[in-house]
């Protein structure tokens, strides 16, 4: 394809195309969006008079995956308020960046092949990965088909690509000197059934903060949650029931299993937080909406998408080819589901 051709699908004459690419004047910016848009859709690639480099194209199409499975990232993903929250700001990023977005859901098991299908049908300037629960492998798949790949959600240190990540480990570490800070020191750990890297680097850093007091988890109080179901939970209820001792404060690896830990223990008539502490992990907004209100770990949501976006454009731009890992630092947020440990009598 050449200019002409781009003249003739944009109904403007091969001068108003060469303005436009060049980013000069002469040319109203709803023509120019115009013509750019019709450069992006027919994989024309415009490039400088001066440098040779591709220009950044206002309204380029950036697509959003998600890799869908049974555990983590579910069929219905984007009615969770983690994820719904996190395209929310996507969204709104993309389009202050005068872009488009395109959401696309793929089962894991076939992403390879349908972002191939996918990107020929309508080629992208971008993908923002939702890789919660993907592998090095699809992500090198991943990258062989788009040069423009940013992954959301999880980072592999020995992987050469773009990511974007909540830091984890740190928001473990917090949540434990958080708890440790209060005064306690017989400690519950709720672990998703489900281990993705997201949730090993928050136990990593937990245990790390408990450590550095000569604390440590015992095996009778870690308990095994479904990671994304927000209810009373049969097995965790008959668990706490058979302990001589109930531990004073639980931490929970994510809001929902931390919301169906205080669902269940209320079930069996243990009272949150007179006596067990719970806090969780994400700051959805159900945390505020439960009774009591949660205890847990900002994620920036905001953050991650902003940074994200960023790294998108700036690829395109060319101001920025080479991978880097980002991490998003997390805090803790106070409410009423975590108090300090009142100590007996005598004690």
């Amino acid at each position: 394809m050449k200019i002409d051709d781009i003249a003739r699908l944009a109904g403007v004459s091969k001068a108003a195309v060469s303005l436009a690419f060049n980013n000069k004047p002469g040319v109203s910016e709803q023509t120019r969006e115009h013509i750019l848009n019709i450069a992006q859709i027919h994989g024309y690639k415009p490039r400088t008079a001066k440098t040779g480099k591709e220009i950044y194209k206002p309204n380029a199409i950036i697509r959003f995956v998600a890799c869908k499975n049974t555990d983590i990232v579910t069929e219905h993903y984007d009615t969770l308020p983690f994820f719904n929250e996190l395209i929310h700001h996507i969204t709104e990023q993309v389009k202050q960046h005068g872009n488009t977005l395109i959401i696309s859901s793929i089962d894991l098991q076939r992403i390879q092949h349908e972002l191939e299908v996918l990107e020929k049908e309508q080629p992208s300037a971008g993908i923002l990965l939702l890789g919660t629960n993907l592998t090095p492998p699809m992500i090198q798949h991943i990258q062989s088909i788009h040069a423009n790949v940013v992954i959301l959600d999880t980072c592999f240190e020995y992987v050469d690509a773009n990511f974007v990540s909540i830091n984890n480990t740190l928001g473990g570490y917090q949540a434990g000197k958080h708890i440790v800070n209060l005064g306690h020191r017989h400690i519950g750990y709720v672990k998703s059934n489900t281990r993705i890297p997201n949730f090993i680097k928050r136990e990593e850093g937990f245990r790390a903060a408990l450590a550095e007091h000569d604390l440590i988890v015992n095996e009778s109080l870690t308990f095994d949650l479904h990671p994304m179901r927000v209810m009373p939970q049969e097995d965790f209820q008959q668990a706490i029931q058979q302990l001589q001792e109930v531990p004073t404060a639980i931490f929970c690896e994510n809001d929902y299993m931390a919301i169906s830990a205080i669902k269940s223990l209320q079930n069996i008539g243990i009272r949150v937080p007179e006596d067990i502490s719970v806090m969780g992990f994400d700051n959805i907004f159900e945390a505020k909406v439960i009774s009591p209100e949660l205890t847990t770990v900002h994620v920036k949501k905001d953050i991650l998408a902003k940074t994200a976006v960023k790294l998108i454009i700036d690829h395109l731009d060319n101001r920025e080819n080479s991978g880097a890992h980002i991490y998003v630092n997390t805090e803790v947020v106070e409410r009423r589901s975590c108090i300090p440990l009142v100590s007996s009598p005598g004690e």
